[in-house]
């Protein structure tokens, strides 16, 4: 929560450049509150897990978020039965003349396919452009950071030799950005994947940042100039065990798979994994939150434009 100071105090000039959250006293008369609204695109094949996932993080504030979940209706969910989604998943037709403070579009088991072949592109295509204009920030997740990147870019995956599995450090390449705002010079978080994106096609966009970045793993958080467009490879919402669900799965499913890197001790996967990545996860989704949503949303949502928006100079919506 920020610090609510007096309009002219010396002292705000210092915290400011340490990155410091700080409201001045006319702001804080002035805000307006209500709560955020939060829709969530779940792709992944093991829907409850990822709602369990996600709604953890989302509840890591003092603000209160009212949650959607959204299913793409061009395609059959084949893990989840219909009476899940039925009763707790909305289609695109019921959302499609509301507006969103934030949104979260997550992975999905289809990254070897070209995204033309995957059955929900046109749709999910339709959703995130419809973004620009019903949705101030989107969280975009794994294979969801390059459905985002590619649609909106155009910047494409590439095939990795063999899957990227396991927990893997990062670093962050700017300084004072609110999405990194706390994060500790080496932060740990899980990748799961087979493809990858390419530093050197984010760098050649002027519209969007590489804000994080792995030696080992490559890119991990990218940002649009105004972050109303997020791009995450890695899977920071991931539980202690879920990269050993998934390793475990490949092997009876007789799919060659490495030892997730960094991840079970000993790489023995006889072992219980620890879990060295939860407190980086609080604090990206929290920063998110707070900081990229929170303080530069509209109150009123109806007014969202996808030029009239800025970080900077926007009432809060209560801080």
């Amino acid at each position: 929560m920020p610090i609510k100071i007096p309009n002219n105090l010396p002292a705000a000039k210092v915290l400011s450049g340490e990155n410091i959250f700080l409201m001045h006293e006319f702001r804080a008369v002035h805000q307006d509150i209500r709560p955020l609204k939060i829709a969530i695109i779940n792709l992944m094949p093991t829907k409850n897990e990822t709602e369990i996932q996600l709604l953890r993080l989302l509840s890591g504030t003092a603000l209160q978020v009212e949650v959607d979940f959204i299913q793409m209706t061009s395609h059959v969910s084949k893990n989840t039965p219909r009476d899940h989604l039925t009763t707790f998943y909305k289609g695109f037709d019921v959302i499609e003349n509301l507006c969103y403070d934030g949104m979260i579009i997550t992975g999905a088991p289809v990254e070897t396919l070209p995204f033309e072949e995957v059955d929900y592109w046109p749709e999910l295509s339709a959703i995130m452009e419809w973004c620009n204009d019903h949705v101030y920030s989107v969280l975009h997740i794994c294979w969801g950071a390059q459905a985002g990147l590619y649609h909106h870019y155009g910047i494409d995956k590439y095939m990795l030799d063999t899957k990227l599995t396991g927990v893997f450090p990062h670093r962050s390449l700017v300084s004072h950005h609110p999405l990194l705002r706390g994060f500790d010079d080496v932060y740990y978080a899980p990748h799961s994947r087979y493809t990858t994106v390419r530093a050197e096609d984010i760098a050649a966009q002027h519209e969007i940042n590489l804000l994080s970045f792995s030696d080992e793993a490559g890119v991990y958080i990218a940002a649009s100039n105004d972050s109303r467009k997020i791009f995450v490879t890695g899977h920071a919402e991931y539980d202690s065990t879920t990269l050993a669900s998934e390793y475990n799965r490949d092997i009876r499913a007789g799919v060659p798979t490495p030892i997730p890197v960094r991840y079970f001790p000993d790489d023995n996967p006889e072992n219980k994994p620890v879990m060295i990545w939860r407190s980086h996860a609080n604090l990206l989704f929290a920063n998110w939150i707070n900081f990229v949503i929170y303080q530069n949303t509209p109150y009123d949502l109806s007014s969202l434009n996808k030029t009239a928006l800025t970080l900077q100079g926007m009432r809060c919506a209560g801080c």
